[in-house]
């Protein structure tokens, strides 16, 4: 009997341990198979590190700007500056990186595809870079998936910085460009079989600062010692209008936007509208310039643009995707309201019709950010580079360990126990190898996250310590919801450089109350100055649960398009207005738990 019984003792402990390792074992598969149907900005490639002579002598960093994507028989193409070679994707959520030199041999000197054109000319993909010398190639490809190129024309004979292809529904091509503070943007058609230019090119815009407040150059858009520079031209068409957007004022700012210009031909004369079309002041990622707009699978449209970094130097900067579309009247807009939160990836599921007055895109989640400026433990500091930079939701700011070693940590506490959807890690370029410049393949990160309900018990939320993708902006959509009160992130290996992160942002719901509730943010007031009605100073009460706050605003009561994020305040100098136009406001309150309701909306003349 007792041998009998400890054999069944003994059985039942391998049973309990084969159908715990089973059980480990199939979570650990669900969550390699799972597929993401979310992404949150800045989107997650691996950006190759800059090659722009004198503006890395604070060290090898990450970069690229002045993105396309163009959707080519159902995949999804990226090209953007100087990172030798271009992405393809399904989904817009992951992405393959293609190496491809597109420089001759009489270009050398120059940037690799800098500010890229992309355009599509029946069942071809063109691909020209920026310059200002005749002898430089247009590229064509019917297969670009596999790779396959070959040179279209080697002599163009007006080549011009920040290029962009269109090509009309009668099958007339047409090409834009300029970037200068002195020059407008031009426009030329092109013979579609020599793509050489047919007549002289046309002006298009140049800017308006003393008009148009968000125009001015400047991190706080006081033109204090340049004049906004106009660059990074797109032609978008819909409903036989044509809608032209351009970036300005400058990329290194918080205010670098797509402004937009609205006519009945490709060559003009344009309308200018007062606003730009995708714009972003506030939050975690900020600017949304030169960009291009572009359809997915399903109809809609989406928007790319540049985003803002400039600590390692001016050039520093990400991407960013966007919902865009036109509403009902035809007017178009991009939705950059918690645009650096987690969105849905493109479905025949979600569908837009016109615009929701409540300013909410169907492609944002609802996930919050858990996090902000929560509680934060490290293994090591270096220097000024204290823990808050990590939850602080400012990228130009980041937390460093002392080295890369495996085991260095940050550990963020939500303050309760909230239902966790999402992990999005931002690493940051600390100490980087000297030799890394331009695209470095064969790098990768591997980390480890941990969740847990008390600080003490553990449990793994995702394991990428044997992962070989290079992912600084890596994003973990979680399989199921998770209840945990504490998130650690823990190093196994970086690819070069000490363990750095400017954003260990976490989302879903705090299980708590929205801020407000019931009711909205009150003394909410717009006092526009007298003398320059480009701005205002933008006032309210505080919420007492809030820590940030959407400003909306517009020309027009019912399309309040673009908004402002300001996180632990309750007033904002506002600069970007149209200096002849009459404007109208209102404000929510933001928590880990959601929005408040909107405020009364405040007509201001």
């Amino acid at each position: 009997m007792h041998r009998i019984k400890d054999s069944w003792g003994r059985t039942k402990v391998v049973w309990v341990m084969l159908v715990a390792g089973l059980i480990m074992g199939n979570m650990q598969a669900l969550q390699a198979q799972h597929v993401p149907k979310t992404y949150c900005n800045p989107i997650n490639i691996d950006y190759g590190y800059t090659p722009i002579p004198n503006f890395s002598e604070w060290g090898r960093h990450r970069a690229t700007a002045d993105p396309v994507v163009v959707n080519y028989k159902g995949d999804y193409y990226l090209f953007s500056t100087n990172q030798w070679g271009y992405w393809h994707s399904p989904d817009l959520g992951q992405w393959t990186f293609h190496p491809r030199k597109f420089l001759r041999p009489w270009n050398e000197g120059y940037d690799e595809l800098c500010a890229p054109a992309v355009g599509i000319i029946g069942d071809t993909m063109i691909v020209f870079g920026s310059t200002y010398t005749r002898q430089f190639t247009i590229w064509m490809s019917t297969n670009p998936k596999a790779n396959e190129w070959k040179p279209l024309v080697d002599s163009f004979d007006i080549g011009g910085w920040d290029p962009s292809f269109f090509t009309d529904d009668d099958g007339r091509l047409y090409m834009y460009n300029g970037s200068s503070n002195k020059f407008p943007m031009y426009g030329v058609e092109l013979n579609r079989k020599t793509l050489q230019p047919m007549g002289t090119r046309k002006e298009m815009y140049l800017l308006e600062p003393w008009r148009y407040g968000w125009q001015r150059f400047g991190e706080h858009m006081d033109n204090t010692f340049l004049d906004p520079f106009i660059e990074g031209s797109h032609m978008t068409k819909y409903k036989g209008r044509y809608f032209l957007q351009y970036g300005a004022p400058g990329t290194e700012f918080s205010g670098y936007a797509d402004g937009l210009l609205v006519g009945d031909h490709p060559l003009g004369p344009f309308t200018a509208r007062p606003d730009p079309l995708s714009f972003k002041l506030g939050g975690f990622v900020r600017g949304a310039g030169h960009g291009a707009t572009f359809q997915d699978n399903y109809g809609q449209y989406w928007h790319i643009s540049t985003t803002v970094v400039s600590v390692k130097n001016t050039f520093e900067r990400r991407l960013g995707v966007w919902p865009t579309g036109f509403d009902r009247d035809g007017v178009m807009y991009c939705n950059t309201t918690f645009g650096d939160y987690p969105h849905y990836l493109p479905s025949k599921d979600i569908q837009v019709d016109g615009y929701g007055r409540d300013g909410k895109s169907p492609y944002f989640t609802g996930w919050m950010l858990l996090n902000y400026n929560k509680p934060v433990t490290v293994s090591s500091t270096l220097g000024g580079y204290v823990p808050n930079h990590a939850v602080d939701e400012l990228i130009k700011t980041y937390w460093s360990a002392q080295t890369g070693n495996a085991g260095e940590f940050i550990q963020s506490d939500l303050g309760q126990v909230s239902t966790v959807r999402a992990v999005q890690i931002n690493y940051s370029d600390q100490d980087v190898d000297s030799n890394r410049l331009g695209k470095y393949p064969g790098q990768f990160h591997r980390y480890r996250l941990y969740h847990s309900t008390d600080g003490r018990k553990w449990q793994v939320l995702a394991d990428k310590s044997q992962n070989t993708k290079d992912v600084p902006h890596d994003y973990v959509e979680l399989p199921a919801p998770v209840q945990a009160r504490f998130i650690k992130l823990e190093n196994v290996m970086m690819p070069t450089g000490k363990f750095a992160i400017s954003g260990l942002r976490v989302f879903g719901h705090g299980n708590g109350d929205r801020p407000g509730r019931p009711g909205r943010v009150e003394g909410f007031i717009v006092l526009r100055t007298e003398k320059d009605k480009r701005s205002a100073f933008i006032k309210w009460r505080p919420v007492d649960n809030a820590f940030a706050y959407n400003i909306y605003y517009g020309t027009h009561p019912d399309k309040l398009y673009n908004s402002i994020m300001v996180h632990a305040n309750n007033e904002y100098w506002m600069k970007a207005m149209d200096a002849l136009s009459t404007y109208y406001y209102c404000i929510e309150a933001v928590n880990e738990n959601g929005v408040s309701e909107r405020s009364a909306v405040v007509k201001v003349e």
